[in-house]
């Protein structure tokens, strides 16, 4: 691998420290097996660690989300304790330092929300990395048993959200946690490497990196990818297009060679907001959304049992509040693209209107307010988290204060309040299950 590309002396060190200190015997510490390193997605995370093993001299056997699961029940869990066993011997045999590295742990184990399958291989998974991380040395194969200890073998495991994982997994003792987030040294080393010969001037690299600040960093390795395009096209159709597998695929002349093309900043910029358009589309198409509709938490809770127990009741305008049970229906994960701001709750009238429902406005759409009362009525807790564009693109919002919980109308009026705090801002609404610790609602309920 390249010597030209860059490695951030946190996420070095950090990695230095943990397999090293799993290789000492250190008296009467108690030494976490597994390190989890997770972040926002395409920022380089197996990449960084695959530079500091060649660097280390370090051997790794890797495995992926994609066989965390099987048709058979107990062969994904069986084959960590097969790959573990494995790089123990690798480092008996061989007298060099080796490690079990799983990418993606969470794609292939988390469970995300009340629609992912959690199976019997999952929980297994989850079983297998909590027996190793307390038992390193005395890893056994299901039907059989090996008595003589194995050597320990730190595991390296990275993803996106660890908040996914079964929590005890993730404790401390079992799982060291590392959050990769590149600063802006960082970027700026990688992305560096990543143009390395190509002629760009630091400055340059620095305009780039400020251009597309919001970009991971695999953006960089595809922008620079997609620079090559006009040469590999011109290519194709000067082969043609019915020849260019026999030239490409144990062709007797050789592969095709191509001449570094331009990277000119303003190319480069050209190029870089095409590709930030295609993923602007691919945000906004919501195909999904109109191919797979999943009943919403309003439609779902139609169609139960009306005679469900609940204190809150949901009135609608034809019929008055106190003769209306509301069901109340199991919460599911939503989020609303287009909040339509309409008339909000209905409440009891006096005088001309002869006690019927007028909505009040709140500025809240009907099926939000629903949600609102549903979720309380099941003891749930509501709040808001807030923040500009840059911290929604980022994943990182900030926490509000509670919600009311005792009553729905002041829940949603201090949810109104809350809105008009942060005018100009995302707000999303949060519902959570404070006894399983869960969210069990996030959906945004105003954009800029």
């Amino acid at each position: 691998m390249s010597q030209h590309y860059y490695i951030s002396p946190r996420f070095i060190d950090k990695l230095a420290v943990h397999i090293t200190k799993n290789f000492l015997e250190i008296p009467h510490v108690r030494v976490p097996l597994i390190l989890g390193i997770h972040g926002r997605k395409g920022e380089g995370k197996s990449f960084q660690c695959e530079l500091v093993f060649e660097r280390m001299g370090i051997e790794a056997v890797n495995m992926s989300s994609g066989e965390l699961e099987s048709p058979d029940a107990g062969d994904p869990a069986r084959l960590i304790r097969l790959r573990y066993r494995e790089t123990a011997e690798m480092i008996r045999v061989k007298g060099k330092m080796c490690v079990l590295m799983i990418n993606d742990l969470d794609a292939g184990a988390g469970r995300f929300d009340e629609r992912t399958q959690y199976t019997v291989n999952t929980q297994l998974v989850h079983g297998t990395l909590m027996n190793i991380a307390d038992n390193p040395t005395n890893v056994q194969l299901p039907g059989s048993y090996d008595s003589q200890p194995i050597h320990r073998v730190p595991i390296i495991v990275t993803g996106n959200d660890f908040s996914t994982l079964y929590a005890p997994l993730t404790r401390d003792g079992r799982m060291t946690k590392f959050y990769w987030q590149p600063n802006r040294e960082d970027r700026i080393g990688i992305v560096s490497g990543i143009f390395h010969g190509d002629g760009l001037s630091s400055g340059e690299i620095e305009q780039l990196i400020d251009t597309f600040d919001n970009q991971a960093i695999d953006f960089f390795s595809a922008l620079r990818s997609r620079i090559y395009d006009e040469q590999i096209r011109k290519f194709i159709y000067d082969i043609g297009i019915d020849r260019v597998s026999s030239r490409v695929v144990n062709s007797k002349q050789g592969p095709p060679k191509f001449e570094t093309p331009n990277f000119s900043i303003s190319r480069l910029i050209e190029f870089g907001e095409l590709i930030k358009a295609e993923q602007q589309r691919l945000e906004l198409s919501g195909l999904a959304r109109e191919y797979n509709q999943v009943p919403s938490l309003t439609s779902q809770a139609s169609n139960t049992n009306t005679n469900t127990n609940s204190n809150y009741t949901i009135p609608t305008p034809d019929q008055p509040q106190a003769n209306h049970k509301a069901p109340v229906s199991n919460p599911v994960i939503s989020e609303s693209t287009s909040p339509k701001v309409t008339n909000g709750l209905y409440q009891s009238q006096t005088g001309q209107h002869n006690g019927s429902k007028m909505p009040l406005d709140l500025g809240l759409d009907l099926e939000t307010q629903d949600q609102i009362g549903e979720l309380l009525a099941q003891g749930y807790r509501l709040t808001i988290e807030y923040g500009n564009e840059r911290r929604v693109k980022n994943n990182a919002w900030k926490s509000g204060n509670p919600l009311p919980e005792n009553n729905v109308s002041e829940a949603i009026a201090a949810l109104t309040e809350r809105l008009a705090e942060h005018k100009g801002q995302y707000v999303r609404l949060i519902g959570i299950d404070t006894k399983a610790k869960r969210r069990v609602l996030e959906k945004i309920i105003q954009r800029p």
